[in-house]
């Protein structure tokens, strides 16, 4: 680990170059390999992936050592945290490995495939004082984190129910099998892209109590859902639906969205814009007024050092550098968020089984819930 100077928000500071390892480079590896060695605070100095192929091919034109072994990578000198964009069912283990290392660990999500062995990697974390952060990058986005901050001011009261939904044509035919379509690899509509729109419901509302019902449901593909249709009901008695299918083809393109109903408002939120209805029983802070107001992402997003594929990969990446600073001061999309999602995810399964699943404790006592970074209180919440 070295120093380098930096500025940030007109201020010289020291900070410290974090040396990285991304583990899988597919298509996720790779877009979170080119945004980490353009990161402030951060150097990649070692890439890993099973298929020598593409690990040599990568490493021939970035200059960087490659190992096939994931065992090798975590042996490098000096490495400070590592990348995991491999396969849900890797990231256990690889996990583990990472944290008995004394490394910091940045996942793509969704975290593991069991909330119980999610929350234990969040004690083990928070134990070492290790960042653990979990990639799901909506929490990022300008507009997504704009209603965090809203719900947090009251703006439209007590909340009653929420919808969230995503929609666009993913799979429009049956397909060659990928681990994303295999069960066990933790692939299929639910994991990969219902946990998008759940884990911003559960950023506003926390961990549901319980699921009243959920279908999955098969178009394409054979051993995995490419629907799915859930009704949840949040601490509080906030009720919610979620709504997602990859199998749509009346969509030109993916995307997430909810929908918020207050005592004293309304709020819609999708990746490009923010919809604020507030009422005679609502709050009207800065930058609204009663009735509607519109907000767009380029209102509210904070410019990231280095930009591909979105703002928000950037502004996670960057978060993690933060985070790995200081992890005891509390970041965006820790472990512990990551189970909470897990446990959701796994309620939703069980009663599309028929299976009545009880609320598993998703509390880490040792994990210090965030006074605000520098990263997030550049996002207002």
């Amino acid at each position: 680990m070295v120093m380098i100077e930096s500025e940030d928000q007109g201020m010289r500071l020291m900070e410290a170059v974090r040396n990285i390892a991304v583990v899988g480079l597919g298509k996720m590896g790779v877009s979170h390999l080119s945004i980490a060695n353009a990161t402030p605070g951060m150097k990649v100095v070692a890439i890993c992936d099973t298929s020598a192929m593409i690990g040599g091919m990568i490493g021939k034109y970035t200059k960087l050592p490659f190992y096939p072994q994931y065992d090798d990578v975590l042996a490098v000198p000096d490495l400070d945290g590592v990348i995991i964009a491999t396969p849900t069912r890797h990231h256990e283990a690889m996990i583990r490995r990472a944290l008995a290392g004394k490394l910091h660990v940045f996942c793509e999500k969704p975290l593991t495939l069991s909330a119980a062995t999610s929350t234990e990697l969040a004690q083990i974390a928070s134990e070492q004082n290790l960042a653990a952060q979990v990639g799901y990058h909506n929490r990022f986005v300008g507009t997504f984190a704009e209603v965090k901050r809203l719900l947090d001011l009251g703006t439209i009261g007590k909340i009653r129910h929420v919808h969230a939904d995503a929609y666009g044509p993913v799979v429009l035919k049956p397909a060659a099998k990928t681990w994303r379509s295999k069960p066990t690899e933790g692939g299929g509509c639910l994991y990969d892209y219902a946990a998008h729109p759940i884990n911003l419901m559960n950023w506003y509302l926390g961990k549901p109590v319980f699921c009243t019902g959920a279908q999955l449901t098969k178009q394409w593909s054979e051993d995995v859902d490419d629907a799915i249709y859930s009704n949840l009901m949040f601490p509080g008695g906030v009720s919610g639906q979620v709504s997602v299918n990859w199998a749509d083809e009346t969509i030109r393109k993916m995307t997430t969205s909810l929908t918020l109903w207050g005592d004293g408002g309304k709020i819609s939120v999708d990746r490009q814009e923010v919809r604020v209805y507030v009422g005679d029983k609502g709050k009207v802070s800065a930058g609204y007024r009663p009735k509607w107001t519109v907000r767009n992402i380029t209102d509210l997003t904070p410019h990231p050092a280095f930009y591909l594929r979105g703002e928000e990969y950037s502004a996670q990446l960057e978060g993690f550098v933060s985070a790995m600073n200081d992890p005891a001061t509390g970041y965006v999309n820790s472990f512990v968020s990551g189970a909470e999602t897990d446990h959701t995810l796994g309620m939703i399964r069980s009663a599309a089984d028929g299976i009545r699943e009880p609320v598993v404790p998703i509390a880490v006592a040792a994990v210090k819930r965030p006074k605000a970074t520098m990263l997030a209180r550049a996002f207002g919440y």
